[in-house]
């Protein structure tokens, strides 16, 4: 099938008709991903993944802050498909691509026959010949490149930092596992026992992360993991479709609350994600509402990047920005 939609996965972007990429040729400037369809980032290089960054960067800084209109997806088409709630996910990507030009089509369950009188398998045949691009709810690297853009935007640049993930080992994490060493980023995790990342990608990573000359440590304190980290990130204790179990993994997850105390541990420039919705027992209003909290950056950040990933594989855009120093 062009799709699969399974509940535990989070969204990634997918091509309708996937075409053949051009030679590559080892350098930035060559990259093309027109026709690349974007499921997880362990699918792509350093350099595909710094394009998508650079593309992002330069469509903020045209559009945003030099006010010009680039109708850059005119003529073209995406199927937004959702099973659940989205505040993000939706807006980012339906006022993205048609701030590009684009028309989005917005579906749920309710408005399309999904596995119900059609079988997904026809249901994709039939989007591929209806739009240019499919959004279902599978992995979540497009969190990632907001998270990305967003550090490189307060740092200047991303490597050398180190990111401590204090939470559950969820796909959040898995993808920050998947990308970070590519771009040299130390990863220090700390999760409560039973809740740790997927094994098999945790082997992954730690051959990423051995390739790349990177680190990734893992804990069951929090404030091992905070030690000397640039970076502290955390997500849900409980996402959607577990709120049976809330009680038990708020229980489970006590001492994981990121406060000035954890902070206190982190190195002097430290800062803080959180790709929301968030609740007040995973971080406290102090460093949640913080000058060092980047959460409502890097919530904007998520149409920027959307952005600058459905014209990169959509279209030969070439950015007018320098190269972004990562």
């Amino acid at each position: 099938t062009m799709f699969t939609l399974r509940n535990t996965f989070r969204y990634s972007l997918k091509t309708v008709q996937y075409k053949q990429l051009k030679n590559f040729r080892g350098c930035l400037g060559s990259v093309n991903l027109k026709g690349r369809s974007f499921l997880t980032l362990k699918d792509f290089k350093p350099d595909e993944i710094s394009h998508i960054l650079w593309v992002s960067a330069d469509l903020k800084h045209r559009i945003k802050h030099q006010g010009e209109y680039l109708p850059l997806l005119q003529g073209k088409s995406i199927a937004m498909i959702f099973e659940k709630r989205s505040t993000r996910t939706r807006i980012s990507t339906e006022t993205g691509f048609s701030l590009l030009g684009g028309h989005p089509c917005f579906l749920t369950p309710q408005d399309i026959h999904l596995g119900i009188n059609e079988s997904t398998k026809d249901t994709a045949r039939v989007l591929s010949g209806l739009t240019d691009l499919v959004l279902a709810r599978l992995y979540h690297p497009i969190q990632i490149l907001a998270d990305l853009l967003t550090l490189n935007e307060h740092y200047g640049s991303l490597k050398g930092l180190t990111v401590a993930w204090i939470g559950d080992g969820n796909n959040i994490l898995h993808s920050l596992m998947m990308s970070l060493p590519k771009l040299g980023v130390n990863l220090r995790i700390a999760t409560p026992k039973g809740y740790e990342p997927d094994a098999t990608i945790t082997w992954e990573a730690q051959h990423l992360f051995k390739q790349f000359g990177t680190d990734m440590q893992m804990f069951s304190e929090p404030l091992e993991a905070a030690q000397g980290s640039n970076v502290l990130v955390t997500d849900t204790w409980v996402s959607m479709g577990q709120e049976e179990d809330k009680k038990k993994r708020i229980k489970d997850f006590q001492g994981y609350q990121i406060t000035m105390q954890t902070a206190s541990v982190a190195a002097s420039d430290w800062t803080f994600l959180h790709c929301l919705p968030r609740k007040s027992e995973e971080v406290n209003d102090e460093v949640f509402y913080s000058p060092r909290s980047l959460v409502f950056t890097e919530a904007e950040n998520r149409k920027w990047t959307i952005m600058g990933l459905m014209v990169c594989i959509l279209t030969d855009y070439r950015p007018q920005i320098p190269q972004l120093k990562l």
